[in-house]
């Protein structure tokens, strides 16, 4: 499954009213650990068909990292029917992103 870019006019659409696992990769271009991150978010995203994979540019969308307490970047948010269930901090390998994942299934 592809990536969806998410956005401020579309995050509520993508991610909150969204059914099933979402999970959002809050990144910025800059980022050194996001870099290292975003071909493991793509493999999972093909990996993983039952989950939506998503990625929001930080310094795009300054207002939700706000809202969702982005202090650090790679941060990964996980929801479950539009609830927040789960973050992860920092760049992890695929294996750690699979497991923190299916652990809110």
């Amino acid at each position: 499954m592809a990536v969806v870019k998410l956005n401020g006019k579309n995050f509520e659409e993508e991610v909150l009213n969204a059914g099933g696992v979402v999970m959002v990769d809050f990144f910025a271009d800059w980022c050194g650990p996001c870099k290292m991150l975003s071909p493991i978010v793509e493999a999972v995203s093909n990996e993983l068909p039952e989950v939506k994979v998503c990625k929001l540019n930080t310094d795009e969308a300054t207002d939700l990292a706000v809202k969702y307490q982005v202090m650090s970047i790679p941060t990964l948010l996980l929801f479950k029917d539009g609830e927040l269930k789960d973050r992860s901090v920092g760049a992890i390998s695929k294996s750690d992103m699979i497991a923190f994942i299916k652990n809110v299934f």
